[in-house]
């Protein structure tokens, strides 16, 4: 069995991801006008915006931090160190890279989730790649292995993976015990998800921004009682990305590394986001309005907390001198470095809350899919439980076997979606012209059904006519 998975996580992230993640970026970063840039002061708009009342939906601020809940775990921790220690300060100058184009993916699948969400028996937003899989490209096949595949990988094994994270640096910072931990986040957890999407979200609306501001201020305020550094540290990622300085592994290592770190920490194409996406009641009422939103949130990741992160470690000098930290150990001494011994309390409270997060937002993702699948109330009750023992489990056990088994499901999860953004993205371009021709005459354009007949038997009109009135 370990031989399987290792092959297809070879196949998956040695050869189509690594590439196709990369030419879909730059594929709709191009097909939209670079959007990305041409536009980027709409992505803030977008979630600034108040929410607008529909039943049954969160609001784009509340999706914003429950897709942020899910991106920020701890690869913007101990994935930059990794990145950094394997790649040279290179690596963080194509992480950079990687999620410019990725805004552009992120916005597009989000877009195509908003388009074709439904409501569920409970009268709750619903949607996302499966969805628009199965009514889009009319292939519900396809929208089954997708959730399926987001199950195994988001609803279970990373929750396991992220206990392992929180206990470790528990008991590394604390002496606590990983099962006593482990039962903790369980039990928060349980408080949490059995509230349902909506409880999800206003826990994320509140945690995240906290959560992500203290680590940006404090990163801010070593940046600033150092900023003679920020301009050699800055040349430094640069000239590394591109071979001008000396770089573990050279460019092709800096390159390889930034590229992989990248695109595991900010998701977009993966078909994750798009989940939690199709459930917010957009504002102004138009698909891509959600898109943009999504497309922020892969800013947010990469740009500013991995950034933050990247910059902590190479003002600390911890890796002058042949240091062989790597991950949680190398950010934490980091950290030691610019605020004292209190930076290693620091990190292991922020991967609490950082993995801890990602939990509840990785489980949203995975309702979802439950959902699709026709699953009902006692399918998302065994989710719940299912996930919940991942957890606790997770928190003593090592996860590498079973880590590799996520990697393939979301390996697979992400070709198919890929696939299917590509085949949509005619829709795409067309939903984005229509929104931006609006934007020169309103601030609110609408999405209108009757200028799509293509799919106009496809997606759920009374949603939509709804935001009309």
């Amino acid at each position: 069995m370990d031989s399987i998975i290792n092959f297809l996580n070879n196949i998956f992230w040695g050869y189509i991801l690594i590439y196709g993640l990369l030419a879909v970026g730059i594929y709709f970063t191009v097909r939209l006008g670079f959007l990305q840039i041409r536009h980027f002061p709409e992505f803030f708009r977008s979630v600034l915006k108040a929410p607008s009342k529909d039943r049954g939906g969160i609001s784009p601020f509340q999706a914003l931090c429950t897709s942020l809940a899910s991106r920020i775990g701890t690869g913007n921790l101990a994935g930059v160190a990794v990145a950094i220690t394997l790649g040279g300060p290179g690596a963080i100058f194509w992480m950079w890279m990687v999620a410019l184009v990725g805004m552009a993916t992120a916005y597009a699948e989000s877009t195509l989730a908003q388009l074709f969400k439904t409501r569920d028996e409970n009268g709750q937003l619903r949607g996302g790649p499966a969805f628009y899989m199965s009514k889009g490209l009319n292939a519900p096949w396809a929208g089954a292995i997708f959730a399926v595949s987001l199950i195994i990988a988001f609803g279970l094994v990373f929750n396991a993976v992220q206990a392992n994270s929180i206990a470790g640096a528990m008991e590394g910072a604390f002496d606590l015990p990983p099962i006593g931990v482990g039962v903790v986040v369980a039990i928060l957890a349980g408080v949490v998800i059995f509230g349902g999407i909506r409880t999800i979200a206003r826990v994320a609306e509140f945690v995240v921004p906290i959560m992500a501001g203290l680590y940006l201020l404090v990163a801010l305020y070593v940046i600033a009682t150092n900023i003679s550094e920020v301009p050699h540290i800055l040349g430094l990622i640069v000239k590394s990305a591109f071979g001008f300085e000396e770089a573990i592994g050279g460019i092709a290592g800096a390159m390889l590394n930034g590229i992989k770190r990248g695109l595991f920490s900010n998701e977009a194409g993966m078909g994750s986001a798009p989940n939690i996406a199709a459930a917010a009641t957009p504002n102004p009422h138009h698909p891509s309005s959600q898109g943009l939103v999504q497309g922020l949130g892969v800013f947010i990741d990469t740009i500013l907390v991995c950034t933050a992160t990247a910059i902590l470690i190479l003002m600390s000098g911890v890796l002058e001198g042949g240091s062989t930290l790597t991950g949680v150990p190398l950010t934490q001494a980091a950290m030691g470095v610019h605020i004292g011994s209190i930076g290693t309390y620091f990190i292991a409270i922020a991967i609490f809350f950082f993995a801890f997060t990602s939990i509840i937002g990785n489980y949203s993702y995975a309702e979802n899919a439950v959902v699709f699948l026709k699953g009902g109330k006692a399918g998302i009750f065994v989710l719940r439980i299912a996930g919940l023992l991942m957890v606790v489990w997770g928190a003593y056990e090592s996860v590498a076997t079973v880590f590799n088994l996520a990697d393939a499901a979301m390996g697979l999860m992400a070709t198919v979606n890929l696939v299917a953004i590509m085949l949509l993205s005619g829709l795409v371009v067309k939903l984005t012209k229509d929104y931006f021709q609006q934007r020169k005459t309103t601030d609110s354009p609408i999405f209108d059904p009757k200028d799509y007949p293509e799919v106009a038997e496809k997606i759920d009109l009374n949603i939509w006519n709804e935001g009309k009135k």
